[in-house]
């Protein structure tokens, strides 16, 4: 099995259920034919660079997954019919991209797991009070002419 991973842009005038349907669809083609999902990603609505049929925004999804080759054109397929989609790209990762990949998910896990917990430690961790500085006495300090 290979490594892959897939980013594609659905049309922006779907609802949250109807994204969410559309990514169910994709994940049980490539699970339907023997891969496995790794990780999803929904990144959102965000702004196209350059108008795609006539659309200016588009919700991203990324699914990496571990599948056989013969996965690929099945789900390639699935997206040139699927109108829905206005944008696909899929590509084999490497095991550099799949370092990255590993090392990007465990950082954006860190960041959820730090979210969920920083309100609760910060509740519990007091403020110490505000200590004054000291005060040092100095000489007067001497001219030449004196």
């Amino acid at each position: 099995m290979n490594n892959y991973e897939t980013v594609f842009i659905a049309t922006p005038v779907l609802s949250d259920a109807q994204t969410k349907e559309v990514l169910g669809k994709f994940q049980g083609i490539i699970t339907e034919n023997g891969g496995q999902i790794v990780s999803t990603e929904d990144w959102g609505l965000r702004k196209l660079e350059y108008p795609i049929q006539k659309k200016s925004t588009g919700f991203y999804f990324l699914v990496e997954f571990a599948a056989e080759g013969h996965v690929i054109e099945i789900l390639e397929t699935q997206f040139r019919r699927d109108e829905r989609v206005i944008r696909f790209l899929t590509f084999r990762q490497d095991k550099d991209a799949l370092e990255y990949s590993v090392k990007r998910r465990n950082k954006l896990a860190g960041k959820a797991h730090e979210a969920a917990v920083a309100p609760k430690v910060e509740a519990e961790v007091e403020t110490p009070a505000p200590v004054a500085a000291p005060v040092v006495e100095s000489e007067p300090v001497k001219t030449e002419g004196e």
